[in-house]
């Protein structure tokens, strides 16, 4: 690999990640730059406002969204294996999403329905266009969708953050989701989170072990991402783990912390969407997994696949969470792919990740605080531009 960074450039990543640390801003964050072989990190601030422990490069983060790429990379090993058929409806292992009805308007009575045009995919989880997830419409809507207090009444806390320890088991998971219409026929829109949350569920019933198991087994274990789990494994991780805050009209207040976080223990839904624990150097094996190919865990097929954008024409025109969210990029398999090639994917309580494999560049930004608005705070884009700029 040629691409490497200049001095003024890593200075200017200095410069770009500090002016952003702060209590009343972000109490910490590790920025990771790799640029073909060469790797620049800056480690600033500390694991919770106050001070105390200081943040360091091997700090553990909830990456929330940026869980949705792995998920998919897990499901395409199975792919690769033949366990699971991209183009098979779901129904032979998760009968639970069999027949479905769908809502005649979105955000209509839950007994105003239609029938399924044609069953559900694995292809149509992966691209998040199965029929039921988030839109941006909810959240400008003048009431709540039924289907949005439904999906809230039967805790399957996926319209919204992570959460682990609201959702059940995932044979009740599955069971609860299915007992709702779906949003949007198969294949006719994207809508966010619940397709790849679903994927887990199949996943574990393709290959007859438990999700979190999988993880470890087919993805983590191979590539030596030793932080990367649903849960933190031991009392050292848990000491690493960041203090999570969410933005008030005062200043941060805390969302989880250590002492007693969600993310502490085994929770009852391993959930592919968002619920997975990660560190800066975890994620930087991830991304040069891809670099290389897909060796040792995806073919080269599986590679292209997720970093090649998979919506139609129709499908990008009807938008994302915002109606401009497709405009210069796509979704390929649980993750954005720009126009340019670059692809990756954000996590709302404080993370991004982006890889551009024509410049040999990785972009990680993990942080502890979650986003308050539609898209991650300045740091996050600042850091990929001062990224850019960097590059001999």
């Amino acid at each position: 690999m040629g691409t490497r960074l200049t001095g003024e450039g890593r200075r200017s990543l200095h410069r770009t990640a500090a002016r952003h640390v702060g209590d009343d801003r972000i109490p910490g964050l590790v920025l990771l730059v790799a640029a073909g072989d060469e790797v620049h990190v800056e480690a600033l601030g500390t694991l919770a406002v106050g001070g105390g422990v200081p943040v360091t490069r091997d700090s553990v983060f909830r990456i929330s969204s940026t869980s949705k790429p792995i998920t998919a990379a897990v499901t395409m090993t199975l792919v690769d294996d033949g366990l699971l058929d991209l183009d098979e409806p779901v129904d032979r292992l998760l009968p639970e999403l069999a027949d479905r009805r769908v809502l005649r308007h979105p955000d209509g009575p839950l007994d105003d329905t239609v029938p399924a045009a044609r069953p559900i995919t694995a292809r149509d989880l992966l691209t998040f266009t199965f029929g039921f997830g988030i839109a941006g419409e909810m959240f400008t809507a003048r009431r709540p969708w039924p289907v949005v207090e439904a999906a809230d009444r039967l805790r399957l806390a996926t319209i919204g953050p992570p959460d682990p320890r609201t959702p059940p088991g995932p044979d009740e998971w599955i069971a609860r989701l299915g007992s709702l219409p779906l949003i949007a026929q198969p294949g006719q829109r994207w809508l966010y989170n619940t397709g790849a949350a679903v994927l887990g569920v199949l996943v574990e019933r393709a290959a007859g072990a438990p999700f979190a198991e999988l993880v470890g087994t087919r993805l983590c274990e191979p590539l030596g991402m030793g932080d990367t789990a649903f849960w933190a494994r031991d009392p050292d991780q848990l000491d690493r783990l960041a203090t999570a805050y969410q933005p008030a009209p005062h200043g941060l207040v805390v969302r989880d912390e250590p002492a007693d976080s969600a993310w502490g223990r085994p929770p009852a839904f391993c959930d592919g969407a968002a619920g997975l624990l990660s560190t800066a150097d975890d994620l930087l094996a991830f991304a040069r997994m891809f670099l290389r190919g897909g060796a040792p865990v995806l073919s080269a097929a599986s590679v292209r696949a997720m970093t090649t954008g998979q919506l139609t024409a129709a499908q990008r025109a009807r938008g994302g969470l915002a109606p401009d969210d497709f405009t210069d990029q796509s979704w390929s398999f649980g993750q954005a792919v720009r126009d340019d090639g670059a692809f990756g994917w954000d996590g709302g309580l404080g993370t991004s990740w982006l890889v551009d494999p024509a410049r040999e560049l990785v972009v990680i930004v993990l942080t502890q605080r979650m986003f308050d608005g539609s898209g991650p705070p300045a740091v996050h884009a600042e850091a990929r531009r001062a990224a850019y700029a960097a590059l001999a």
